[in-house]
């Protein structure tokens, strides 16, 4: 059995749509900053532009007709890193929510990787509407577990570079890690962890829109 065209130009970046998420994640605290800076390092005039970017991408994303929730979540998570600074007086613990948060995910995808329910399969097969069906083909299973290493490994670096900023109060160097670690690490983790599963499955297997289920000698209906 071969791959199909569609199949083998498909790729998680294409599926998962990284890029817009990533940039929305990006632009907040570059415009903090960028606040901080021109007001002199005023925490105030830094909140105050990360906040203001917020919502204009939310806007912007509103009038595009992507989903609410998705675009509510980001304005609420900027806005709890605000308010966390605001609270602390320190314009360092605006990363704080940042690091909490990809700490937390590293944890997840390493805990769904040891019970054998690797979030990358769950996200994946959410986006093609195929429920948990991939999790009865053996090759999937395990593609998708080897790719979620590559997430792991995403976060884990995240907080090993933006905790000792943190901890040295390094404020632009924050923000810089931040955005370096935003959209081009994700970029390069989207194709890295492609790659893994490209390389895991057997060269037969018809790819992810096509699970193989145990007991079955032709894949499953998309």
């Amino acid at each position: 059995m071969t791959r199909t065209p569609q199949t083998r130009q498909e790729s998680l970046a294409h599926l998962l749509g990284g890029r817009r998420g990533a940039l929305d994640a990006t632009l907040p605290p570059l415009a903090f900053i960028a606040g901080y800076l021109a007001g002199g390092e005023s925490l105030a005039v830094g909140v105050a532009a990360a906040v203001a970017v917020s919502l204009a991408v939310a806007g912007w994303r509103m009038s595009r007709g992507e989903r609410p929730r998705a675009v509510v979540l980001g304005v609420l998570g900027v806005a709890l890193a605000a308010l966390i600074a605001l609270r602390t007086g320190r314009a360092a613990d605006f990363f704080v929510l940042r690091i909490a948060t990809n700490a937390a995910s590293a944890a997840a995808w390493l805990a769904s990787i040891a019970v054998r329910w690797p979030l990358l399969g769950v996200v994946v097969g959410l986006v093609l509407g195929q429920g948990t069906r991939w999790r009865r083909d053996p090759a999937l299973l395990r593609a998708y577990s080897r790719g979620s290493w590559v997430w792991v490994l995403q976060y884990v670096l995240r907080v090993a570079v933006l905790v000792p900023l943190w901890y040295a109060d390094q404020v632009v160097a924050l923000g810089v890690a931040q955005a370096a670690l935003t959209w081009p690490l994700v970029a390069l983790c989207l194709l890295v962890s492609w790659w893994v599963i490209r390389s895991s499955l057997p060269p037969e297997h018809p790819g992810l829109r096509h699970p193989v289920l145990v007991g079955d000698r032709q894949p499953a209906d998309p």
